[in-house]
């Protein structure tokens, strides 16, 4: 069972994995919530700084990620051309001109989706995305993949 295609990542399909990323994190979550019960607060009769600092809270961590991943585009080189994946029986291949990099399913550390992308991640902190417009009709045949070679408590993908 093998699959080849190239994806190309751009700003904004970097943009969705940060949003993903972050906002499924404690600090994420914590950030969320605080900024939430403070607009909460804010209309059950809390003064108009709850409000403020609310909305302050809640939009400045997509800002700040907006701004990340363009400024993280601007300066990884790996970025400016196309990546070309591999997925094999043993695991995920990844190659850009001459540097190829293999990781073994059993040591990837979990799978996920978001509206535009299969997440793979090889850590905690780092993935591999696969950009579902770069993959087109191939998404099903991705998402089966990951999921006959991943254990089913790691795979949370959405089809």
């Amino acid at each position: 069972m093998e699959l080849e295609f190239d994806v190309k990542i751009t700003g904004n399909i970097l943009y969705d994995y940060m949003l993903r990323h972050t906002y499924y994190s404690a600090s994420g979550l914590i950030g969320t919530i605080v900024g939430a019960l403070m607009v909460v607060y804010f209309f059950s009769g809390g003064g108009t700084i709850f409000l403020i600092a609310g909305l302050v809270i809640l939009a400045y961590l997509p800002w700040t990620l907006f701004l990340k991943s363009r400024q993280q585009m601007a300066n990884t080189p790996a970025f400016k051309e196309p990546l070309h994946y591999k997925l094999t029986d043993e695991g995920i291949e990844v190659s850009q001109g001459e540097q190829v990099q293999m990781q073994k399913w059993e040591d990837m550390y979990r799978a996920v989706s978001t509206q535009r992308s299969l997440i793979v991640y090889t850590s905690r902190v780092n993935a591999s995305i696969f950009p579902k417009q770069d993959l087109g009709e191939m998404v099903p045949r991705v998402i089966e993949i990951i999921s006959t070679h991943m254990p089913p408590a790691k795979v949370k993908i959405k089809g």
